[in-house]
């Protein structure tokens, strides 16, 4: 079974989806079949996700190293070629970079005329991915329904925005996978997911660590049960 066959499956359960990443993780595979599946997960855990891709930054510069698809691939061009967009200010900017609707007014004018040009995106949310405090790279989300992307939606994507920082970490350092075990059990990108909730929504910290524990209400996936299950298949439960 290929990874891209382990995301066949309907069922878009998170914790099925989790299980599915950390066999990929595990297994040993490559830097690029591993940040493939993360692109692939999004669009399954994400609501209204269409299209996901990853920028990591290589000598200062943004480069696509995964895409779900074609799309994301072309949205990530065009951002490139304007020099502007959510994903690329994601790469510098701490809080969640949200457009809604490309079709609206926007802070991005010339990218989402070539968005709207040549792809069915319509709107777009950028994560920055942080390893050892440093700015490696955005996790770029886009859905083909204008205004389905929101506040509510962002809370969802930031849990995976943490598993994907752990797991950068792990394969540009060239780690072992216990180091993404370790990262979760420290409970260091739960931290991080507060954080982006924090900025996103302008909240105290205890207010964001409600709404993270909301949105893993609502993906029927406890926060701690998530994490473990990114990590190991039959594990047990991350202590506080």
């Amino acid at each position: 079974m290929t990874d891209d066959e382990q995301f066949d499956a309907p069922s878009t359960d998170p914790a099925t989806v989790f299980a599915a990443l950390a066999d990929i993780v595990y297994r040993g595979s490559s830097a690029e079949e591993v940040y493939t599946a993360i692109c692939n997960a999004a669009t399954m855990v994400v609501p209204h996700c269409d299209h996901a891709s990853l920028m990591l930054l290589r000598h200062g510069k943004a480069v696509t190293v995964a895409a779900s698809d074609d799309v994301a691939r072309v949205v990530d061009d065009i951002e490139r070629a304007t020099g502007q967009g959510p994903c690329l200010d994601a790469l510098t900017t701490e809080a969640v970079q949200l457009e809604p609707d490309f079709s609206s007014p926007t802070q991005w004018p010339a990218m989402a005329r070539g968005v709207l040009n040549r792809t069915p995106v319509r709107g777009a949310m950028g994560f920055r991915l942080k390893v050892d405090e440093q700015k490696v790279g955005a996790l770029n989300l886009f859905t083909d329904i204008a205004g389905a992307f929101d506040a509510d939606t962002a809370d969802k994507a930031v849990i995976l925005t943490a598993f994907t920082s752990v797991t950068v970490g792990a394969m540009l350092n060239g780690q072992e996978a216990s180091t993404l075990r370790d990262g979760l059990e420290s409970n260091r990108e739960i931290g991080k997911a507060i954080g982006l909730i924090m900025a996103l929504h302008k909240v105290s910290d205890e207010e964001a660590f409600a709404l993270l524990r909301k949105s893993s209400q609502d993906l029927n996936v406890k926060i701690a049960d998530l994490a473990s299950t990114v990590v190991q298949r039959h594990g047990k439960g991350l202590s506080s």
